[in-house]
């Protein structure tokens, strides 16, 4: 079966399609590039900048002077170290509870198939459709005073990983992989004597590898990447994350140290992108056919 494509072979043949084709091609290709990889460059190039060539109109495309010294001068200066921990730390557990919860809601919405279930999927994905920017006043007046316990979570960890912990978009990946998973290999091990959480345990979870890292990846971007939240619940310089943390030292520090401590800041998750991105193409599209 031939595959359909916008050119047909016979005319991608002669030399009039084939050059405007790779003419096309590369068009399009150099134009994504310089979107995408354009602002990577000009922030990593701006750390490489003096004061004076950073904040000079028009900008320059390559810098006149190189001067890598500062970003150790952003790292030593805005503690970046300890933000950097500090995200890590934050990033982790909720990537921690994401995987707990997370998983034992949408195995419990596949295979266990509880009462009004696709009631409860339903308004799950309807929260999807709220903007995060509505949700953060009650969500902060939760924190600020937990309901029954009555404990206010201002400067605690427990105010970035509980909101994270409810994923409705990483529990319906969870669910729509878990759902092509055949039901025989769960029946075998029911026979067997497997309760549902050691079927979970030893079945499912060595199967799910491929979603369990994207859900990993977008836990701990989430986290890494979110600001307007912890600049809220954490108030405590020693206790923010990086990205509060280079907002709130930024009054006193040269354009050029600045841009340097936000290129270290965005080489984490980019590194990681760069590590993970098959992974991440893999884990998204599993699942997708049934056979």
């Amino acid at each position: 079966m031939s595959t359909r494509t916008l050119i047909s072979p016979a005319q991608l043949a002669r030399p009039h399609g084939k050059a405007l084709y790779r003419a096309a091609f590369a068009l399009v290709v150099g134009g994504f590039t310089l979107v995408f990889l354009g602002p990577l460059y000009w922030m990593f190039s701006g750390g490489l900048k003096s004061t004076q060539e950073a904040v000079q109109t028009p900008p320059t495309l390559v810098p006149h002077s190189f001067q890598p010294e500062n970003y150790a001068q952003a790292w030593e200066v805005m503690d970046l170290a300890g933000l950097l921990l500090n995200t890590l730390y934050y990033a982790f557990g909720a990537l921690a509870f994401q995987l707990v919860l997370d998983v034992a809601a949408a195995y419990s919405l596949s295979k266990l198939r509880p009462v009004l279930g696709k009631a409860v999927l339903g308004m799950m994905l309807a929260t999807l459709m709220i903007p995060a920017t509505v949700l953060v006043v009650p969500q902060y007046l939760t924190v600020l005073d937990v309901p029954i316990v009555e404990r206010n979570l201002l400067n605690t960890p427990w105010a970035i990983w509980l909101p994270s912990v409810a994923n409705a978009f990483n529990i319906f990946l969870l669910k729509r992989f878990f759902d092509s998973i055949p039901k025989e290999l769960l029946d075998a091990a029911a026979l067997d004597g497997a309760s549902p959480t050691r079927t979970l345990w030893s079945v499912v979870l060595p199967l799910s590898r491929p979603i369990l890292g994207v859900v990993s990846i977008f836990a701990v971007v989430g986290v890494w990447k979110d600001f307007l939240w912890p600049m809220l619940t954490l108030p405590d310089p020693a206790l923010q994350t990086l990205n509060v943390g280079i907002y709130s030292l930024s009054t006193g520090v040269p354009e050029n140290v600045l841009i340097a401590a936000l290129a270290i800041a965005s080489l984490p998750t980019l590194v990681l992108f760069l590590l993970f991105q098959r992974n991440i193409m893999s884990g998204l599209t599993a699942g997708g056919l049934k056979g």
